[in-house]
């Protein structure tokens, strides 16, 4: 009866009633009908919901709507009347320029609500949308309506129904949590993971953002209700809200794997098959690296090392960071034609030679104090291939508008964009903007010991990532006991070699940016061949497994092989992967690094081992990680 009931939910996804003395209500299901999101409006006469998923109520009646500046709310029996409601259902296929796989189902149930403002023709409305793995709705103010009232801000709350375990993004800093959601106080920052029992999931963001701030959300201890920070905004024709997303897993990496933000973001317009993600080395962390009586520097002759290791190994990009144009902080440095611009120039045609694209550095000091159209039209004039942004100033607001300003300029002049230093958080905008590849929401290892441990890696995974691709540096491999000869961080990095290398094909990224001179690299061939092998777009990726704070299993598949990364918190253990991601039928070696027997984050970080294996769909390979440590399995077809 229950499965009957869901194909039914399926075939009649949209209902609504209206009886004697009864509000109008609607039910929302999810194209396989695990998930329903109920629509109605509450005793006290304002529009509100109820979600539902797994036979289990997630949140309670939570109201939805504005209040204005008398702190009245708009969205009431009071104040507005319903006028229309509109189905509506989508059953297509998404294909990303890049992305986390090739061909991505978008389906979805929709329901559209519009009401007047009382008997006027002032119209505005909300939408909701159900897929398989989560909700999303949104406000809107219809192009012709001649609604205009402004200052009005946000009601919406999510009122969970138990008091379940949440962690949420921290800036630079370790995540926030595990905290039960009655502990959490004041403002907390999207994304908001939870964890419902050991198997139901749930993840707060928002998606397609357009001139309001970032969201942010707010509790007071002791409750279980979230609301939206309020933040003043115009109601007039034409206004979107973000889409506010809630996220549904019946594992935290169901929400990792999901495409959700992106799909509640517009396709993009233009020609972008010119972007093209991809591994890149960098010159800030190889500044003060000596080996064989070469010191690496920021320098010309550094830049062609890197160079030519780029090109050795098939690595698309060398990223130029900090500097180049002078110190980058002063108002006096010319991102055009101050200080090494020459050596720029030099660098960028020497790559293309070589087959290596260049990333151009830019602080937003000189990014606004010079004309940001003529800067960027510049570089793209030389041949470089993106920018690294960095250090963005004013309101969240602002930042917002002034990110989607330059993202666009980038996809004007062809170049890719990555955000760092505070960057506003990703909302799904490499649909619309596929050069978007990345950005620091996290803290970039080695920025900061604080927040170098291996549980903060098994945490930001599945909080920072959801929301989408982040730039974490992983990857180093200079991991001696004591102090480096680095100049801006020398300080020992507490991980081990495989999950360095692990860990740049777990974090999702479409410029996966490592920090290591070449030497380091080449000492080690098995995991420098499986950082080579990472090589995009993605044909398919997915979490294997993985429990918050804990550990996760990431395998990505490219044209030539499939990749397999593993890491783990300061718990050493041993995890049993199935490799029924493989195609069936058909024979493969898998090339298994493991961390050496007596590895250890703090001490012998350099260990490890390496063992081949026959492997096929129906084959569990079984790997064992060090304290802080991880394990890569590069998978080949056998000839």
């Amino acid at each position: 009866m229950k499965h009957l009931m869901k194909l039914l939910y399926c075939f009649l996804f949209f209902v609504s009633f209206a009886g004697c003395g009864k509000a109008t209500e609607y039910v929302l299901t999810s194209p396989a009908g695990e998930i329903s999101l109920e629509v109605f409006q509450s005793d006290s006469g304002n529009w509100s919901y109820r979600l539902s998923a797994y036979d289990s109520l997630l949140v309670n009646t939570s109201l939805l709507g504005f209040q204005d500046s008398l702190n009245s709310q708009l969205f009431t029996a009071s104040r507005v009347k319903l006028v229309s409601a509109e189905k509506n259902q989508h059953n297509g296929v998404w294909k990303p320029v890049w992305g986390k796989r090739s061909c991505v189902k978008d389906c979805y149930n929709e329901l559209s609500l519009t009401f007047s403002l009382g008997d006027s023709d002032r119209t505005l409305g909300m939408a909701f949308r159900a897929y398989d793995d989560g909700v999303a709705f949104r406000y809107f103010v219809p192009e012709d309506s001649p609604l205009a009232i402004n200052k009005v801000t946000e009601s919406t709350r999510f009122a969970f129904n138990g008091d379940y375990t949440a962690w949420f993004y921290n800036n630079e800093w370790h995540n926030i949590g595990p905290e039960r959601l009655t502990e959490s106080e004041g403002t907390r920052q999207p994304v908001m993971t939870v964890q419902v029992d050991s198997t139901l999931y749930m993840a707060l963001h928002e998606a397609n953002l357009h001139t309001d701030a970032p969201l942010l959300l707010r509790s007071a201890k002791g409750e279980r209700t979230f609301e939206v920070e309020p933040q003043a905004v115009d109601l007039a024709a034409g206004y979107l809200s973000a889409w506010r997303v809630i996220f549904v897993g019946r594992t935290p990496g169901e929400m990792v794997d999901s495409h959700l933000i992106e799909l509640l973001n517009p396709d993009p317009t233009g020609d972008f098959s010119w972007v093209k993600p991809g591994v890149a080395v960098w010159d800030w962390r190889i500044d003060g690296a000596q080996w064989e009586g070469f010191t690496y520097g920021m320098n010309y002759p550094s830049w062609v090392r890197m160079i030519d290791f780029a090109a050795e190994q098939h690595i698309p990009y060398l990223v130029l960071d900090a500097n180049w144009y002078g110190p980058e902080h002063e108002a006096e440095s010319n991102p055009i034609s101050g200080d090494k611009s020459s050596d720029v120039k030099r660098i960028i045609q020497y790559g293309k030679e070589k087959g290596v694209g260049v990333w151009l550095y830019l602080n937003d000091v000189g990014g606004r104090r010079y004309p940001i159209e003529e800067t960027l039209s510049q570089y793209a004039s030389w041949g470089a291939a993106g920018i690294k942004y960095g250090f963005m100033s004013g309101t969240p607001r602002e930042k917002n508008l002034w990110t989607q300003k330059i993202t666009a300029l980038c996809a004007q002049n062809r170049l890719l964009v990555d955000f760092h230093d505070g960057p506003v958080h990703p909302y799904g905008q490499m649909r619309t903007w596929p050069n978007a590849v990345t950005r620091e929401y996290c803290q970039a290892q080695l920025d900061a010991h604080r927040v170098f441990q291996p549980k903060t890696f098994v945490t930001s995974v599945f909080v920072n990532m959801i929301a989408g691709p982040i730039d974490m540096n992983n990857g180093m491999f200079d991991l001696r006991q004591g102090h480096t000869t680095r100049v801006d961080e020398s300080q020992p990095v507490p991980s081990t070699l495989v999950s360095e290398a692990a860990r740049t094909l777990i974090v999702f990224s479409g410029a996966t940016v490592i920090p290591d001179i070449p030497e380091f690299y080449r000492k080690y061939p098995p995991l420098l061949e499986f950082i080579s092998a990472q090589q995009m777009p993605w044909l398919e990726s997915r979490t294997l497994c993985g429990k918050i704070g804990e550990y996760i299993a990431m395998m990505r598949e490219t044209k030539e092989a499939y990749l397999v990364g593993v890491a783990t918190n300061e718990e050493g253990r041993t995890l049993d992967l199935p490799m029924d991601f493989l195609e069936k039928g058909t024979e493969y070696e898998a090339v298994v690094v493991e961390d050496g027997d007596d590895a250890h984050y703090l001490h012998n970080r350099e260990q490890l081992k390496v063992r081949r294996q026959q492997v096929s769909a129906d084959s569990v390979v079984q790997v064992k990680l060090a304290p802080g440590g991880g394990c890569c399995l590069l998978i080949r077809k056998k000839i």
